[in-house]
């Protein structure tokens, strides 16, 4: 099955310009995923195939990454969800959707939903990117995660000029930037992940969007509004990524982890059919860690809103 998300299925969205896509598995509605921040579709691949034997499943790259082609100005939320229904329409992918995020992913997907709302039947949040998160952190962590963001800025920055010169030649760049894909993604999805990640178009794409967070929080500032009675639910992490392995809690790590539960929560106000659900074992990036969490929230909303 990996086999599929190291296969480019490639759509023209206007201009000659092509995004990628893959779809697989039937059914009424169709589930749509989006990546972190980064990333590509096959963030996916341990949680599409169990989804597309229920419904139709679909993972898409982003402009710049995976097999997607680059564009000139940074991935923002708005962006994100205009190319997605254009290339849904290229690929001849009907609705209605119930739309999956995690992290960025996860603002993109509701920004989709409120510029196509008659579309969109469900929704799951994957520790999702809230507008005012970033703000709100960084309050209760007296500037600590402004910090760590501007250091995950300064690697973007390392990694972009590494692949400027050739990642070919430095290696000890290529482990910091690329790691080892081969060995966490298994042979055939390994190279095409280090195929994609060793170009200079995607370390671009990489750091553009990153630096626009800012911008996208903004956009979807301006459209928060509740999402009415479609089934949400909020997946949040059990581990934080900011712990110190074998170290008690500090005071600092234990704000920021309420602080993170509390933004989450805020998400199940938008739907009068929402619950929050946190995922023991897994951090912010919980497809690759508890896939099976996000499966059954996915099946969950599926069997509320299937006709």
């Amino acid at each position: 099955m990996a086999s599929e998300f190291a296969t480019p299925h490639r759509f023209d969205v206007g201009g000659g310009r092509k995004m990628n896509m893959y779809c697989s598995g039937q059914g009424p509605l169709t589930v749509v995923f989006d990546a972190p921040s980064g990333d590509a579709g096959w963030s996916w691949y341990r949680v599409q195939p169990e989804v597309a034997k229920h419904a139709r499943a679909c993972v898409f790259d982003r402009a710049g990454f995976g097999f997607s082609d680059p564009v000139q100005t940074p991935n923002t939320s708005e962006s994100v969800a205009e190319d997605l229904h254009k290339l849904l329409a290229a690929a001849g992918e009907k609705g209605p959707y119930v739309m999956v995020g995690n992290s960025l992913g996860g603002a993109n997907v509701q920004v989709f939903t409120y510029r196509y709302p008659s579309e969109v039947k469900g929704l799951v949040l994957v520790e999702a990117q809230h507008e005012d998160e970033t703000i709100r952190l960084n309050k209760v962590t007296d500037g600590k995660i402004k910090q760590i963001y501007a250091m995950v800025e300064g690697q973007g920055k390392y990694c972009l000029a590494a692949a400027r010169k050739g990642f070919a030649k430095d290696a000890e760049a290529q482990k910091n930037c690329i790691g080892e894909p081969l060995e966490n993604f298994g042979l055939q999805l390994g190279a095409a992940v280090l195929a994609s990640e060793s170009k200079l178009s995607y370390w671009q794409a990489n750091v553009a969007e990153y630096a626009a967070i800012a911008k996208s929080d903004e956009q979807l500032r301006k459209l928060r509004r509740p999402f009415g009675d479609i089934p949400l639910v909020v997946l949040t992490r059990g581990v934080s990524p900011y712990a110190v392995p074998d170290q008690p809690q500090s005071a600092m790590n234990k704000a920021t982890e309420d602080e993170n539960f509390a933004v989450q929560k805020e998400f199940t106000k938008l739907s009068t059919r929402s619950t929050q659900r946190v995922v023991a074992g897994a951090s912010h990036v919980i497809q690759g860690e508890k896939p099976e969490a996000v499966v059954d929230a996915v099946l969950e909303v599926l069997k509320q809103v299937t006709p």
